[in-house]
């Protein structure tokens, strides 16, 4: 099949390598120059422009970029995707933006014929590399069942979530959640290392009782309590503090437009932003717990 693909950053990248591994033919743009070589040399094809990605005819195009104001551009500025695509192509957003954005997208392209779903994921570079992504997916039926097999090319759970920003929706809703994990995960291990217990064992103690949950199980803040965490890596890689900023910037803002209170995701926003503006939003978001008092770093 042919597939367009733009956006080739840190999750971009690797997704597109796994459409090539599967035998797809992808034609790509990215601003990076050096992200677009990479791809090549794996065997895409370049484009120079998203205008010129949607020109070439492909069955699908998919993109993966960084917000909402990225999005806009790339489908409905006069030199985008949507003045140049084939009203026969599914079109795929990946991003991770607003509801609301992807919903006024999606109606524009729906408007000239072209069947769209936004596809935000979960999974991390970890993921997105070993092609075990989730995909939370917003559209109709018909443009989901018609992404599907696409989607499995990258990610091992595709789930259909509703009309369209649905897949957003349950996108920014999840990582709201997951900031606030994290910071409970963190105050607790905090807490309970200054007060004399090992780490280790603290850890074996809550995931086996009934605090256990994901940031405290699979994705520990102290250091050298998993191995394969972030934590153990000097806070490198994984999910970048800033970005967890941006969800979580993203989960309030719709809260707000939708009038549903969310203290607790606020005050999460609250803390991450503090924490990257003390020069800290490189680090994975676990990394937050440096914020709470004595710590390994």
């Amino acid at each position: 099949m042919n597939i367009g693909f733009i956006g080739l950053g840190n999750m971009g990248a690797p997704m597109a390598l796994n459409l090539l591994k599967a035998g797809h033919q992808l034609q790509v743009f990215d601003l990076v120059d050096s992200a677009v070589a990479e791809l090549v040399q794996a065997g895409a094809t370049s484009a120079a422009s998203p205008r010129e990605v949607a020109a070439a005819r492909p069955e699908v195009l998919i993109t993966m970029l960084p917000a909402s104001v990225h999005v806009r551009k790339v489908y409905l500025a006069e030199d985008g995707v949507l003045a140049a695509v084939d009203p026969s192509v599914l079109l795929i957003d990946s991003s991770t933006i607003d509801p609301q954005t992807s919903r006024e997208v999606a109606a524009a392209a729906q408007r000239q014929g072209n069947a769209m779903v936004d596809a935000p994921v979960s999974g991390g570079t970890v993921g997105a590399k070993a092609g075990t992504l989730t995909f939370m997916v917003g559209g109709e039926q018909a443009a989901f069942d018609k992404a599907r097999p696409i989607l499995e090319h990258m990610g091992k759970n595709i789930v259909y979530c509703g009309g369209a920003g649905n897949g957003q929706v349950a996108k920014v809703a999840n990582n709201m959640l997951l900031g606030i994990s994290m910071i409970g995960a963190a105050e607790a291990m905090s807490l309970g290392v200054s007060l004399g217990m090992d780490p280790k064992v603290l850890a074996g103690i809550i995931n086996t009782s009934s605090g256990r949950c994901w940031s405290t199980e699979v994705y520990n803040p102290w250091p050298d309590v998993v191995e394969t965490a972030p934590a153990s890596k000097g806070y490198a890689g994984g999910f970048g503090a800033d970005l967890m900023l941006k969800d979580l910037g993203l989960a309030t803002e719709a809260a707000r437009a939708a009038k549903v209170p969310v203290v607790m995701g606020a005050t999460a926003q609250q803390l991450y932003q503090t924490f990257s503006a003390q020069g800290n939003g490189h680090l994975d978001f676990s990394a937050i717990i440096q914020s709470m008092g004595k710590v390994e770093k």
